[in-house]
């Protein structure tokens, strides 16, 4: 049973979809997705005390109380009008063009009210990328690939961003904000140490050559850099692999949810892309890497259609 509506000029079928759907709660998964934020918090705690030192040579203020607003500051970052001026460009990602936001649009209009939502309550963004990938991040932020963008069919889109939808109404975006907010100073200060390296280095090379007691002191801090700023990226990598096995449930979980609201084939037809294309090589950057805890297309193919087979048999009965 579908409902016929029209979105301007152009008539399309909206899937009717069970109320617990369209329902924004909190699930075991969005629970669970709470581990990689918890490997995390030890290594922010270091990182924050670094900034509350520097705070603290111009204002006189507590750590805890530093540590206290900084976590609080995070909260900001569900607010729509943030994420349209800051989680954006945080994740990479940027306006969609006059063209993406029509295609964007045509397809997110017939998801938001298959759900009894407004359109306009998300922020819809792309990432450029060669592949075809959607996240969704805070409360409000949806983010495909250009990629996808460009190459997906139309009834393919609402199935990406029903899934992503999914997302966002099993609150499996909370956890991942949260992270995102905690890894700010850690990838700050990882940065600063890799460049305060190359400084320390050009310097040496520069001003003293010849001095061994000089090239011994720069070998002590060059190395003393790199131990810490390690210990940020091993902490971040610790994480993201935390992250990364939770996603993969939360995955199977949106799509489960997203055959529900009626858009199951679109989304089985959009990973089948994914297959046919050969794209989905796992990315090398932190921001890529929020996307990489996908489970292999195939499989969750398999699922979702055998998912949409066992309904039929049971409609039949």
């Amino acid at each position: 049973m579908v409902d016929e509506r029209g979105w301007g000029w152009w008539t399309y079928e909206v899937p009717r979809v069970r109320s617990s759907s369209r329902a924004r709660r909190v699930d075991g998964y969005a629970l669970v997705a709470i581990a990689p934020v918890i490997a995390l918090f030890p290594v922010w705690a270091l990182a924050v005390a670094v900034f509350w030192w520097i705070t603290t040579l111009f204002v006189n203020v507590s750590y805890l109380l530093f540590a206290g607003i900084w976590l609080l500051a995070g909260i900001i970052l569900f607010l729509q009008p943030t994420q349209k001026l800051v989680l954006r460009r945080l994740l990479g990602a940027r306006k969609p063009t006059a063209i993406e936001k029509e295609k964007l649009q045509r397809a997110w209009s017939i998801v938001a009210q298959a759900n009894h939502l407004r359109p306009s309550q998300f922020v819809l963004a792309v990432i450029d990328a060669d592949d075809v990938n959607a996240f969704a991040s805070g409360g409000h932020l949806v983010v495909v690939s250009s990629y996808a963008v460009d190459n997906l069919s139309h009834e393919q889109l609402t199935g990406v961003l029903a899934h992503e939808l999914s997302h966002h109404l099993g609150s499996h975006t909370i956890a991942l904000t949260i992270a995102q907010w905690l890894s700010l100073p850690i990838i700050a200060l990882a940065r600063i140490g890799f460049y305060l390296q190359n400084v320390a280095r050009a310097a040496t090379s520069s001003f003293a050559p010849r001095s061994e007691v000089v090239r011994i002191l720069e070998r002590i801090f060059v190395s003393l850099l790199t131990v810490i700023s390690k210990v940020f990226l091993v902490a971040l990598a610790v994480s993201q692999q935390l992250g990364n096995i939770v996603g993969k449930g939360t995955e199977f979980k949106a799509d489960e949810r997203a055959i529900d609201m009626g858009f199951g084939k679109e989304l089985s037809s959009a990973l089948r892309h994914v297959v046919d294309s050969g794209l989905g090589e796992r990315p090398s950057n932190w921001r890529d890497k929020l996307i990489s805890a996908h489970p292999p297309a195939r499989t969750r193919v398999a699922r979702i259609d055998a998912s949409l087979r066992q309904r039929q048999s049971q409609n039949r009965r």
